[in-house]
């Protein structure tokens, strides 16, 4: 986990939760995107073991996916890996993970970091609606969403990032039919999943 060297004024951390089954290019061009447009110090890609709106058997081992995030945020200092959910009761709870986090690390300031269609979602969360009232939220505008649905709330700032159509599922798929996932994925994430075997038939 990063030290806490940074001067106070500088210590935005945007989270991005999510099962990353697996990570791919889609997250780590949004998370630098967001870094550079709300003016984050960092962001820490917090591995969930279980998501509660997901079942546990999509989901590779825990471990597989950690590393994989791990091999793929290598080299930007600014992105980091966060294990704190593998230490708390499952299923994950960001606001439980999110009172952790503000007790180890008192100096800094913490956003959320979703999607448009996850924001949806958002007030179904384990109090959600706190977490909306006491958290940034930092938004990537997705094609697929409806716009028009979203209600504008003080805490809530949107972003056109540039995103692609890449997702884990096609990723997991192609996997499975035996085809390439070259250039959707970073390559060590690519080599890592052939070695293991991760979603393959």
């Amino acid at each position: 986990m990063p030290h806490e060297d940074l001067p106070i004024a500088c210590q935005m951390t945007g989270l991005f939760f999510g099962s990353f089954n697996p990570i791919h290019i889609g997250h780590l061009i949004v998370a630098e995107f967001l870094c550079d447009e709300a003016g984050l110090s960092a962001v820490w890609f917090v591995v969930s073991p279980q998501n509660p709106f997901k079942k546990p058997a999509q989901l590779a081992d825990v471990r597989h996916r950690l590393r994989m995030v791990q091999l793929a945020v290598a080299g930007n200092r600014r992105f980091h890996v966060s294990d704190i959910e593998l230490h708390l009761p499952t299923p994950s709870y960001s606001v439980r993970t999110l009172q952790v986090l503000k007790e180890r690390y008192p100096r800094r300031s913490f956003a959320l970091l979703m999607g448009s269609d996850t924001l949806h979602s958002l007030p179904r969360w384990k109090n959600g609606k706190e977490l909306m009232r006491n958290y940034p939220v930092l938004v990537y505008r997705r094609s697929s969403s409806k716009q028009q649905e979203m209600m504008p709330l003080p805490n809530i700032r949107f972003f056109d990032a540039p995103t692609l159509p890449v997702s884990a599922s096609g990723i997991r798929s192609r996997l499975r039919r035996g085809q390439s996932v070259r250039y959707l994925v970073p390559e060590a994430v690519r080599r890592y999943m052939l070695r293991h075997k991760l979603y393959s038939p």
